[in-house]
């Protein structure tokens, strides 16, 4: 498999996904992630035992295989000063550092800017959070549901005016894992300007800046207009101003979704394959102009043909069509779906207890080759045999065990 970060080391000091979920990323291009977790509590995420109402196995963690493949794990205590120093002879190996921790907390316990870059002047340090690294609210903590869902106007945009409240982050980890791929981008140019200049640079995302980010077009909008968009009640049917743009029942309760944002060249196509020829005929809908002008009643149309026939025949039959659709499907049904398969958007690797557990593989793949990788690591698992590798001696390790600095 193609490594493009091979030989790098990302040294992490981070829990919950959002930054980890970076960490996997860079460790699944290559990278050799050293994840530090406290030697008795670990990651915080590892004790979640309920994900969206759903119980969960703790030694089958999806919220922790996530965003924790293929790392290793050294528990150290870093309020000690032992566990400080021991930071600090890592920091210097490393090319990278990777944190979400508050600031309060990178200066009570010395990983701040300041200190990393104390032993290496030339380390990239990379920080998640919240609201940003300045302003008055730096200090303030947040998750995805408030910062990238709530704070930023994602839950406002995605609720129709109707509802009585808005609508809750119905995907875990949502905005986590999209930030993560903004880190692991921003460090992949990092670490290119170190290479031309020398130069270690610091950067930030923020799951607010991640979220205005993905809603910047709607913001772009609102900001030179006054206005901007909301989701609608859900109905099955055409747009307003174009019949080809919408999602459609079937006769089954499934519905597809037809997004033929420019119909010109496709309407006499389309209407073919809804079964409705004649429709192409009709000097209502015989070219673009009058088909917008007429939308409610070419959409009925299009409904009425929708619903007489099963979803699994539309899957089928649309496969031919020129314009552009695609059907609802839920998460898992995208599990088996044979084009995500094709693309190895999948990763089985093999789980904590020896059976296989599957991982959804990071955006970008490489000379097309899927991605091999490794479980997450166990809280602190790797701590002796990375301290050896370091070239801590054992009479050392035992010393920082004693003094309960490491695991």
């Amino acid at each position: 498999m193609t490594q493009v970060m091979k030989g790098v080391r990302v040294l992490e000091v981070a829990q919950f996904t959002f930054v980890p979920a970076a960490g996997a990323i860079l460790a699944d291009w290559g990278a050799d992630v050293i994840k530090i977790e406290h030697p008795v509590r670990g990651d915080t995420q590892r004790g979640f035992i309920n994900m969206g109402g759903i119980a969960v196995d703790p030694n089958r963690n999806p919220l922790v295989e996530h965003p924790n493949r293929g790392k290793r794990s050294v528990g150290i205590d870093l309020a000690t000063a032992e566990g400080q120093a021991l930071l600090y002879e890592i920091a210097k190996t490393a090319d990278v550092f990777l944190t979400n921790y508050l600031p309060s907390v990178r200066q009570k316990n010395k990983f701040d800017i300041e200190h990393i870059r104390a032993v290496n002047p030339k380390i990239i340090y990379a920080r998640g959070s919240a609201y940003g690294d300045k302003g008055v609210e730096r200090d303030t903590g947040g998750f995805d549901g408030t910062a990238f869902w709530s704070r930023s106007g994602v839950g406002y945009a995605m609720t129709p005016a109707e509802m009585e409240g808005p609508l809750s982050q119905g995907i875990m980890a949502f905005g986590d894992s999209i930030g993560g791929m903004f880190i692991a981008g921003g460090i992949s140019a990092a670490l290119f300007n170190r290479e031309r200049t020398g130069e270690g640079v610091e950067l930030d995302v923020s799951l607010l800046s991640a979220a205005w980010w993905a809603s910047g077009a709607n913001i772009a909008q609102g900001l030179e207009t006054g206005q901007t968009t909301r989701n609608s009640m859900p109905t099955s049917g055409g747009a307003a101003r174009n019949p080809l743009m919408g999602n459609f029942r079937t006769a089954d309760n499934g519905t597809i979704n037809l997004c033929m944002v420019s119909p010109t060249g496709l309407i006499r196509d389309a209407f073919e394959h809804f079964g409705i020829p004649e429709a192409a005929d009709d000097p209502r809908f015989a070219d673009v102009k009058t088909l917008i002008a007429n939308s409610k009643a070419a959409s009925d149309l299009i409904v009425a043909a929708f619903a007489k026939k099963p979803f699994a025949y539309w899957r089928q039959h649309l496969k031919t069509m020129k314009g552009q659709w695609a059907p609802i499907q839920s998460l898992l049904d995208l599990t088996s779906d044979e084009q995500a398969l094709a693309n190895d958007m999948l990763v089985e690797l093999e789980g904590d207890d020896g059976k296989p557990f599957k991982v959804v593989r990071g955006p970008v793949q490489f000379n097309h080759e899927p991605l091999k990788t490794t479980r997450a690591p166990q809280a602190s698992e790797h701590t002796e045999t990375f301290l050896m590798e370091l070239g801590l001696d054992w009479d050392r390790i035992e010393q920082l065990k004693a003094s309960g600095a490491i695991a």
